[in-house]
């Protein structure tokens, strides 16, 4: 996913926080809130989604390329033990 298409889908995943946080405001029913809680969610693991794809097809292709494999494959492993 190139930089650009990422700030994107950021930007119009940070107005519908927005509007999370505005409905909570207003006292909005809870599972209103809810369900666009977990449209947020869901958008930012899209977003997670591509850019761990780009950083497979790229970053950790070279370190694989270079001989640095171990590296690349220990960040991954971290990354999804913070899950």
């Amino acid at each position: 996913m190139k930089k650009g298409d990422t700030l994107h889908r950021l930007k119009i995943i940070e107005g519908h926080l927005k509007k999370v946080i505005r409905m909570v405001e207003d006292g909005d029913y809870c599972i209103d809130i809810l369900n666009q809680s977990i449209a947020v969610q869901n958008a930012l693991k899209k977003v997670d989604e591509k850019i761990l794809e780009k950083h497979l097809k790229t970053c950790v292709k070279d370190a694989f390329s270079k001989g640095k494999s171990e590296k690349s494959i220990e960040e991954i492993i971290k990354l999804f033990q913070k899950k």
